[in-house]
């Protein structure tokens, strides 16, 4: 071990310095295996945000660290994972700085969330599947409904880009849609076969509307043919959850979460997740639009429940 003035270490490669921590965690008293088994898969997403955010790990410093736990905040991680995240950055940051890797800890002034923080509920496969079933699809927007349920769950979309969504930038034969997420910066975005499946079900109807003035383009209408908003799509999820005996307050932003906790959960790559939420500045839609999509969708392919089965890539 090094400390004091002595000069740095080159870092080792990513395996080899996972397997190192892997090894000093073991040196820690008091952890139980689930605790060790949880903090090396902090770890791993850390480096994995690193990565994506283009972060060199000797040149990180405490705002990153802040940065990235905003990002597990805001993708509906509960605060006592994110404390528990903390303290594996912590354990993780302490072992490069004894090992020489790092002059300085930039862990040191980095707060833990409070763990009575309200967050947006994470809901259950189940529960979304229980609020799909309670679509009544005799009645006119039943089918528009599950739609928009499938769209918003199976691509993670912002409310705001749900209700902007155009008939003109969705490619169904290739499953995804070109959206304007914050700062009007255009992604790409992969859509689940069922989200497909239900928006192909959809659109005879939609298109038998007539649509009004600046709505011609628009994905998803109301009677009058014009624009969903915000207000009409949240009391569309909030009375779709009541009807499925969800007992918690349920929004948009709620799907938004759930989509992307279930992935992390279940192992997604967390530079896919930035990327698919749409939390990366990209320079240029051109960049962006010539950005390979496989990885994005062999992700979702993996790790979300509703592109089980599906046989593109």
């Amino acid at each position: 071990m090094m400390l004091g003035s002595d000069p740095l270490r080159p870092l080792r490669p990513e395996a080899e310095l996972l397997r190192d921590y892997e090894a000093y965690l073991g040196l820690e008293r008091g952890l139980s295996a689930n605790t060790l088994e949880g903090y090396e898969r902090d770890v791993a997403h850390l480096l994995q945000y690193l990565e994506g955010s283009a972060i060199a790990l000797t040149a990180v410093d405490t705002p990153d660290l802040a940065a990235f736990l905003a990002f597990l905040e805001e993708i509906g991680i509960k605060a006592s994972s994110r404390a528990r995240a903390v303290a594996a950055v912590r354990s993780f940051f302490r072992f490069l700085r004894l090992e020489g890797y790092i002059a300085s800890d930039p862990t040191d002034l980095l707060a833990s969330p409070r763990r009575d923080e309200a967050l947006p509920d994470v809901l259950t496969v189940e529960e979304i599947d229980a609020m799909v079933a309670s679509i009544d699809l005799s009645k006119p927007e039943g089918v528009r409904n599950r739609a928009i349920l499938e769209t918003l769950y199976g691509s993670g979309l912002r409310v705001s880009e749900l209700c902007g969504l155009r008939l003109s930038r969705l490619n169904l034969d290739e499953e995804y849609a070109a959206v304007d997420g914050k700062g009007s910066k255009q992604r790409l975005v992969p859509l689940s076969p069922v989200a497909v499946e239900t928006i192909q079900e959809y659109l005879p109807q939609r298109n038998a509307m007539e649509a009004k003035r600046g709505a011609e383009d628009i994905v998803f209408l109301n009677r009058r043919g014009a624009a969903l908003t915000r207000v009409m799509i949240f009391y569309i999820v909030r009375d779709l959850a009541a009807l499925a005996g969800v007992r918690r307050k349920v929004s948009p932003h709620t799907l938004r979460h759930s989509f992307a906790t279930h992935l992390l959960e279940g192992g997604a790559n967390l530079r896919a997740i930035q990327e698919m939420l749409g939390h990366e500045s990209i320079a240029t839609t051109e960049i962006y639009l010539n950005l390979d999509r496989s990885h994005l969708r062999s992700e979702l392919m993996a790790h979300h429940p509703h592109f089980a089965g599906s046989a593109k890539s």
